[in-house]
């Protein structure tokens, strides 16, 4: 399971290492202007193949043995009978999603608006976060197979807890390429780490007739209400209180909700 988000890594990867292409190949007005369509235009052109790959991407010969396949109407049945695992879920996710969006989206945008640091500079940390995450995820999913979902959960959301906001604050205080490495990757640790666990741990605690919809609709709402609007929520975060550390405050806030998902 956790070889499904370690290869998502490699479009993080990717995108960080085009970004840092195009930051060499040309001047701040010129990326203003029109080069920031380029990677647009880039991703446009994945959508065919990627259409082509999902048209005839098999089914699991478990699916397939299947006598009987639930329809919309039962399966929108089961999950409102389930909708506790549901918010749960969500929890669990929430952690993955924040932080995820956190180190990856928001890195480019914090560094350089907020810690005016060069684009390069912070497009060289997400490649460097990227690759982290691509070693990390798969590892500590093995991992949780032999320790246990729960023990690898909970420690990477208590560490998270404990360290998110210091770390963010540390960096604030005197800003430097080095120091954005550092606090970057950390946070990307913790993230893996949970991750790697994550993913196996949301899908054994869904009911079978309903795992894929219900792990589905948890990481959907994880996403859609607090991972993807990390960014702007940050943003607005350090508009509002001038401080450019609260950040760490908004990932504490997700690392709490994973650990309730865990514990519960």
């Amino acid at each position: 399971m956790s070889w499904q988000s370690a290869s998502q890594q490699f479009a993080v990867m990717l995108a960080a290492a085009f970004g840092i292409g195009l930051a060499a190949a040309l001047s701040p007005a010129s990326m203003s202007s029109w080069g920031w369509r380029i990677p647009m235009l880039a991703g446009c052109a994945l959508i065919p193949v990627v259409y082509r790959m999902r048209r005839t991407l098999p089914e699991t010969g478990a699916f397939l043995a299947r006598k009987t396949h639930p329809g919309a109407r039962e399966i929108l049945v089961t999950m409102r009978r389930n909708w506790a695992l549901i918010v749960r879920g969500t929890m669990l996710a929430t952690m993955t999603t924040v932080t995820f969006y956190m180190v990856t989206a928001y890195t480019p945008t914090f560094g350089s608006s907020t810690l005016h640091l060069a684009s390069v500079d912070n497009l060289t940390v997400t490649l460097c976060v990227g690759a982290l995450n691509f070693a990390l995820l798969p590892t500590m999913g093995a991992l949780s197979d032999r320790v246990g979902r729960k023990p690898v959960l909970i420690a990477c959301t208590v560490i998270a807890l404990l360290t998110a906001y210091p770390a963010l604050r540390w960096l604030a205080a005197a800003p430097s390429f080095g120091k954005l490495m550092t606090v970057e990757l950390w946070l990307s640790a913790f993230y893996a780490s949970y991750n790697g666990a994550m993913v196996a741990y949301l899908t054994e605690i869904m009911p079978e007739t309903v795992r894929t919809a219900g792990f589905s609709l948890a990481y959907s709402l994880a996403t859609a209400i607090f991972g993807g609007f990390t960014p702007a929520i940050c943003t607005w975060l350090i508009h509002e209180t001038g401080n450019p550390a609260i950040p760490g405050a908004w990932l504490s806030f997700a690392a709490l909700m994973g650990l309730a998902g865990a514990i519960g």
